[in-house]
């Protein structure tokens, strides 16, 4: 019997607790989102700095990725068990004091170890995040605009990052690209002290095995896909810790049948509508994380462009996103979620397109603006609805569980796209007559992006799966 609900587990919020859960929300979101992407432009000077190797370089990248991706579910699990005010704030804590860490960090490795903490404290925090919106907000206008707010932070968080990095890397050095992290987690801690109390569920009988073999495994299968644009599909580094991974998530899978309070509960993928938001999740990411690496390379090494004016340039795709949000926001309940995921990601996938099309000779107004704003447009409305679809009728006690899943999800595709489009691109650069040429750098930049667009409408054809009219409760117990 559960004696005691977790902060979740309670009837939405009253209004005036909303606006406190909103906060908090939107904070964890974009600070997570964020540092998807932050030190990507700084990458170049913490090498300079510090004196790493391209190995090492490519770990302060990874490290994250990894980590976060790994604990994903246990976090999400965690929350709805142990209470999500206090794993939040944990995860919180966590990410600030590896983001001081980082920022004095006088070694290569001691960099990684702080990023693998932040991947950590953000596993903690951004499926507790999106958890919080699910049970505190009832489905319908409330939910909708909750969702675009969660959407909005998302994937302006990502946005943000790039032009952030650029901007604090020339103007005060690298390091404060990983100390701005502390004053939002701050924030956000003080945020997660306004939200609704609770207590921890008591008679549950914990799944012990489930999350160490779903992190252990996610972990691999991220570390795999994530080396092996450096090292090669077929290289040992890489088929190792894929073959390790997928072992113990077919593991994972047979375990979770047998417990009786899963990490995930596996007859939710029985429903279309969770199924659809949640590989909808893996492509999107996928071809937006890749999109953004290529874009920011080719203003730089195509269009010349320097770290600061790189940065400003995705000034316009944050806009786009936002205009996006606020549509699927307004249209959400009338339309339904599928409708608004087809329409966004096939909106999405012609920007990308779009963009694979620039060259050597374009500009800024014909190869970045145009198609930044199509697809932010598109992928913003998109996000909107995914989060909709993918918790929609899930009961308060199960919120992390579905959180956890769909973030997983997402971060697993962005480290497939990453590195699969980049070993595409990659490929086709090393093909052309003089592969050191800017003609060659475009040719696989634009080979990456029309794969990214690809992607894109990919997912959303694949979105025909959710039904109109969603059920409305997708708690069965399989």
């Amino acid at each position: 019997m559960v004696k005691g609900r977790p902060d979740g587990d309670r009837p939405p919020a009253p209004a005036r607790g909303a606006g406190w859960i909103l906060a908090c929300v939107v904070t964890v979101q974009f600070l997570v989102s964020l540092d998807l992407s932050l030190v990507n432009v700084a990458l170049p000077a913490v090498q300079d700095d510090l004196r790493l190797s391209a190995s090492t370089l490519n770990w302060v990248v990874v490290a994250y990725v990894i980590v976060n991706g790994g604990f994903l579910l246990a976090g999400g699990r965690t929350g709805d068990l142990l209470g999500r005010r206090r794993v939040l704030a944990a995860g919180l804590a966590l990410f600030a004091l590896a983001s001081v860490t980082g920022g004095l960090a006088s070694s290569g490795w001691l960099l990684v170890a702080a990023r693998a903490l932040q991947g950590l404290g953000a596993a903690a925090a951004s499926p507790v995040a999106l958890a919080l919106v699910t049970a505190h907000f009832p489905e319908g206008a409330a939910r909708a605009r909750a969702l675009g707010l969660w959407a909005a932070s998302t994937v302006a968080g990502g946005a943000v990052g790039v032009v952030a990095s650029g901007i604090l890397t020339e103007t005060f050095g690298w390091r404060a690209v990983m100390l701005v992290n502390v004053p939002i987690a701050t924030f956000g801690l003080l945020t997660a002290a306004r939200l609704p109390g609770g207590r921890e569920r008591r008679g549950v009988r914990p799944d012990v095995l489930g999350p160490l073999l779903a992190t252990a495994g996610m972990s691999l299968l991220v570390l795999g896909v994530s080396v092996a644009g450096s090292e090669g599909w077929t290289a040992p580094l890489t088929l190792g810790p894929l073959a390790a991974g997928a072992g113990m998530l077919g593991v994972f899978l047979l375990v979770e049948r047998r417990v009786a309070d899963p990490l995930v509960r596996l007859g939710l993928f029985a429903h279309r509508a969770v199924l659809g938001a949640n590989v909808f999740g893996f492509l999107i990411t996928a071809g937006q994380l890749a999109s953004f690496y290529f874009v920011s390379l080719h203003m730089q090494r195509v269009l010349g462009y320097d770290a600061l004016s790189t940065g400003l340039a995705f000034l316009p795709f944050c806009l786009g996103s936002v205009a996006g949000m606020i549509v699927a926001t307004r249209t959400l309940v009338r339309a339904g979620p599928r409708a608004i995921l087809v329409a966004g990601g096939l909106t999405g996938a012609l920007g990308m397109a779009w963009f694979g099309l620039g060259g050597p000779g374009g500009t800024f107004w014909t190869d970045v603006l145009g198609p930044s704003l199509v697809a932010s447009v598109g992928i913003g409305a998109s996000f909107v609805a995914m989060g909709s679809a993918a918790t929609g009728g899930v009961p308060a006690e199960d919120a992390g569980m579905v959180s956890g899943l769909l973030n997983s999800f997402r971060l697993v595709g962005g480290a497939f796209g990453l590195a699969v489009l980049g070993t595409l691109a990659t490929t086709v650069t090393g093909r052309e007559a003089d592969p050191s040429s800017t003609a060659a750098a475009s040719a696989g930049f634009s080979a990456g992006l029309l794969a990214a667009a690809c992607l894109l409408a990919l997912g959303a054809l694949f979105c025909l799966v959710i039904p109109k009219h969603r059920p409305a409760d997708v708690s069965e117990r399989h």
